[in-house]
């Protein structure tokens, strides 16, 4: 992962910034037009079918399409900016073992028990009455759009969903949190608790779910840390999607049974459950985190250290 030093940290988080923004704004308009062209509905109302049952294969294609755009072209370019090997940088190699493999598997179930029951104790965090009211409004838009995209009535619609609801966001979000913010983050701060910690906060709130934050922030560090001492983004995008996944199949499974999706995804664990599965995850992690290592002394005896916080380790 080279890394020149001829842009600074704060330069590159402003870069990624603005050009998340840019190519927010971009797909916007492109998401409208074609949605008007398909739909042939007037632009200000392609948001609102697009959240309909019979438009659901569009509103997949059209949402993967933003995700591509918004999360993973600005860190593409701001790799491009740092060097000649784009793709190096953002953590793309093929150096990894069969255990470090076995240990993501682990770690994933481990997490989602730990992000259950910290779903749980997200939900009895007290706020006032303003913000709970938002809170759960933009809780019920975010349930209504994926609820829409969730639709699975066949085998084929399943399939459809784990490309478009799990490997997808898996993708995309690893290159820009990861391969993008967490690099900077930790560059800028010259600290690895530091860096992932801001990440993670920032990958949890650019979901906008209040339900959802702990939980997600949760993954955020154990994905942090997985790519810290991995630097495979492969394996990132593994645990993510596996995490993506089981939650896909599990609306697939309770749609077939004719179950309610709206509950099924407002489930969650009790709390002591969490502390659990936080032993496993300190115990899965400190394997991995062996394992790793030395794969990465390999790696790096040819690359530039993107890591100065860990010379002092």
């Amino acid at each position: 992962m080279n890394q020149k030093q001829s842009i600074n940290y704060p330069l590159q988080f402003a870069l990624l910034i603005g050009l998340m923004g840019l190519f927010m704004i971009i797909t916007s308009f492109l998401v409208a037009f074609i949605g008007n062209l398909v739909m042939h509905v007037p632009y200000l109302q392609v948001p609102d079918r697009l959240n309909r049952p019979e438009n659901v294969n569009i509103s997949r294609v059209l949402n993967t399409l933003a995700s591509v755009l918004v999360f993973m072209l600005p860190a593409l370019v701001l790799a491009k900016l740092l060097g000649r090997h784009p793709f190096q940088q953002l953590g793309f190699n093929t150096k990894m073992s069969s255990k470090q493999l076995l240990l993501v598997i682990m770690i994933t179930f481990a997490s989602m028990v730990l992000s259950g029951a910290l779903g749980e104790l997200n939900e009895k965090i007290p706020l006032p009455a303003k913000w709970l009211a938002q809170a759960k409004s933009l809780e019920e838009s975010y349930k209504t759009a994926m609820m829409s995209m969730a639709t699975m009535k066949s085998t084929a619609d399943y399939l459809i969903s784990l490309l478009v609801l799990a490997f997808a966001p898996a993708l995309v979000e690893e290159i820009l949190f990861r391969g993008g913010f967490q690099q900077v983050f930790i560059g800028w701060t010259n600290n690895k608790w530091a860096g992932i910690i801001l990440t993670s906060i920032l990958f949890s709130a650019i979901h906008f779910s209040y339900f959802g934050f702990l939980p997600r922030a949760a993954l955020g560090i154990v994905l942090g840390l997985l790519f810290y001492y991995s630097k495979n983004i492969w394996l990132n995008i593994l645990l993510h999607f596996l995490n993506n996944a089981f939650v896909v199949t599990q609306l697939y499974i309770v749609s077939r049974q004719g179950k309610s999706i709206d509950k099924t995804m407002d489930e969650s664990m009790p709390i002591w459950w969490g502390l659990i599965a936080f032993a496993f995850l300190y115990l899965f992690m400190s394997q991995f985190k062996k394992e790793s290592l030395q794969l990465v002394g390999v790696i790096e005896q040819n690359t530039i250290d993107s890591y100065p916080e860990k010379k002092n380790n």
